[in-house]
């Protein structure tokens, strides 16, 4: 049973990892195309 604990809380930080980084480039391709939209420059 503890190595079905400690199995499951290694394998949650992939999983969190690619949660972020999929509302970090989310957030940015909405940011870019904003910009786009307005005429402005992303930075």
């Amino acid at each position: 049973m503890q190595t079905l604990i400690y199995g499951s809380y290694i394998l949650i930080w992939p999983i969190l990892t690619l949660v972020m980084l999929g509302l970090i480039v989310s957030a940015v391709l909405r940011d870019t195309r904003e910009a786009l939209r307005n005429g402005d420059h992303l930075v």
